[in-house]
């Protein structure tokens, strides 16, 4: 990390009759999928994009636009995206036994230890977190919650025995009866607040119920399929790759 500096972004080199639009925090006008702007072949990413991110977000814009300016130069349809690569490979080894570390920890987080402020402030180029040391890194990586293997339900599988609501540290596993999104998000045992995270329900169950899970606090801790009799649960380790421009883009 090096000190923030506080810089913004600016066009005023950016002739205001040229069809470029701007909006009112100066920034270009852009469709939020492609990067386009109002010159078709102009294209902005990262910060200069949509305001400041983080450099993963940049690196992102830049994919995304590559893929416009190829499917612009192959005279395609810059708004038609390229599928991503999927894939969805079950975790298990035994009855109870993972390929991934299904641990959950509540230990406190170690700090990053920071270079003394006065040598910090000394020059820009200065590195102002100066990382863990091995052992101290290797600890902290153990406390993953491994995003990458989800939850896979299969409701013809499932008894509706409730061992699994039974055992979920989080209170994220509903059986119920369905409704709309906003009429199951207040009946959930532990309300689904964030709007912004879908629930995932499944197809209706033998007795009529849905079975909802609330994917905003789930841990991915694999206890519910550990729990379950007839494997109706299962961890999945999920993959996505985005397809690269110039492969695939032209079908």
């Amino acid at each position: 990390m090096l000190v923030a500096v506080g810089q913004e972004n600016a066009f005023p080199w950016i002739e205001r009759d040229c069809g470029i639009d701007f909006d009112k925090w100066g920034l270009p006008t852009l469709d939020k999928n492609t990067f386009q702007s109002t010159v078709p072949n102009v294209f902005f990413g990262g910060d200069a994009a949509f305001g400041p991110k983080n450099i993963i977000t940049a690196v992102a814009h830049g994919h995304e636009a590559a893929v416009s300016i190829d499917k612009l130069r192959r005279a395609e349809p810059v708004y038609v995206r390229p599928a991503p690569m999927t894939n969805l490979v079950s975790q298990k080894m035994g009855i109870h036994e993972w390929s991934y570390d299904n641990d959950t920890s509540n230990d406190l987080r170690y700090k990053v230890p920071w270079e003394k402020a006065e040598t910090a402030l000394a020059s820009i180029r200065i590195e102002v977190e100066l990382g863990f040391d091995a052992a101290t890194a290797f600890k902290e990586a153990e406390r993953c919650l491994n995003c990458d293997v989800q939850t896979v339900f299969v409701e013809t599988a499932c008894i509706e025995c409730d061992a699994c609501v039974d055992i979920c540290p989080m209170d994220c596993i509903n059986f119920i009866d369905n409704g709309e999104e906003a009429d199951l998000r207040p009946r959930l045992k532990a309300p689904a607040l964030n709007l912004a995270q879908d629930l995932y329900v499944s197809g209706g169950l033998k007795t009529g119920r849905v079975m909802v899970k609330d994917e905003d606090v789930c841990l991915h801790c694999g206890l519910c399929a550990e729990r379950c009799p007839t494997g109706a649960w299962d961890m999945q380790k999920f993959l996505l790759k985005m397809t690269p421009a110039g492969q695939g883009v032209a079908a």
